[in-house]
């Protein structure tokens, strides 16, 4: 099996295990499992990150993140024909939610509709779909889910050959490529791969990670809008072309220091890269950069199409070559220092 066939095989293992915001303990024992050979010692924290260490020899520690959590539902009533109410868990879209599959931890699964009184040609809010697990009562619904349950868009992996799509693309594929880049890593510093939770609800668990790491310098992993569909918001960003470096998004600006050194390591390296301007939307990096008077922070995109949808769509070789980079900064001797 060659390099894109095995990074295929990981990324659709991990966006097929369930692990929304709250619950990602699935995730993070199939992350631990995947990364197992290539880590010197692990440790989770009280709010459930996954931390990988590898060590070094010269006293810094470069961390690298990528969020586990995926966005999801939460059961919030059941009537007394059972269907089931629901409010997001992160971001999401209404468009992207109604007639879809949902499946819960349990593995129980359910469709999702819209009230009928919701007017033709216009699309339904959230408040007016409900899900439909098959139940004829309220009772019989409860047999199966309680209130507080949360499921996720039933994950549906579709190989277009360089290209894959699958819900939990954000941020599982990020995963993977962190775990790519362990693989072969031989730092002289100690390495903090840092698997996150609750990114999409506040960047909550990057915030306390940060904060019992503190690292000499981050580099966090994420998803970004590739901006190359038929009549798409403008920004720089193509699947394609390569990873990015993050100059700006909404939780964060990236200092000039940090964004030499990106630059002179893809030169150094050979890895194409392209510019990121992102103009909505946030990453860990916006909780780890204020961290503890400030921590030196970077921001390694990968371009991917109709994120937060259950069709979310990136390139194998943007992600490859995302991991390279990543490789490759936590091998320089030099770290940034602003």
């Amino acid at each position: 099996m060659n390099r894109i066939s095995e990074f295929k095989e990981l990324t659709k293992a991990l966006c097929e295990v369930y692990g929304p915001t709250g619950r990602e303990y699935k995730a993070a024992a199939l992350i631990k499992e995947k990364l197992a050979p290539y880590a010197d010692e692990f440790r989770t924290d009280p709010m459930g990150n996954l931390i990988a260490i590898k060590r070094g020899t010269s006293g810094k520690k470069v961390m690298l993140s990528a969020h586990m959590d995926q966005i999801g539902l939460i059961v919030l009533d059941i009537d007394d024909k059972g269907f089931i109410r629901f409010a997001p868990v992160g971001g999401i879209d209404p468009a992207a939610t109604v007639l879809r599959e949902v499946v819960f931890e349990n593995g129980v699964r359910g469709v999702i509709y819209h009230e009928e009184r919701t007017l033709k040609g216009e699309n339904p809010k959230l408040a007016q779909m409900f899900i439909d697990i098959g139940a004829r009562t309220r009772e019989e619904a409860e047999a199966h889910v309680s209130v507080g349950d949360i499921c996720t868009y039933a994950p549906h992996f579709v190989d277009m050959g360089s290209r894959v799509s699958c819900g939990a693309l954000d941020d599982r594929i990020c995963c993977a490529v962190v775990i790519e880049a362990m693989k072969s890593i031989s730092s002289p510093h100690d390495i903090y791969a840092v698997f996150t939770v609750q990114e999409e609800v506040g960047l909550r668990g990057a915030t306390a990670a940060a904060y019992s790491v503190h690292p000499d310098f981050s580099i966090n992993l994420d998803v970004t809008a590739s901006c190359d569909t038929p009549e798409c918001e403008y920004m720089p960003m193509r699947m394609g072309e390569g990873p990015t470096i993050k100059f700006m998004d909404r939780s964060a600006v990236f200092t000039r220091p940090v964004i030499d050194f990106m630059k002179r390591v893809a030169e150094k390296c050979g890895v194409k890269v392209q510019n990121e301007v992102l103009r909505y939307g946030g990453t860990d990096s916006g909780a780890i950069q204020p961290m503890l008077g400030g921590i030196p922070a970077a921001c390694v995109s990968v371009p991917t199409r109709y994120i937060h949808s259950p069709v979310e769509t990136a390139d194998i070789e943007d992600c490859l070559g995302a991991a390279e980079f990543v490789k490759a900064m936590a091998e320089e001797s030099e770290l940034p220092t602003a």
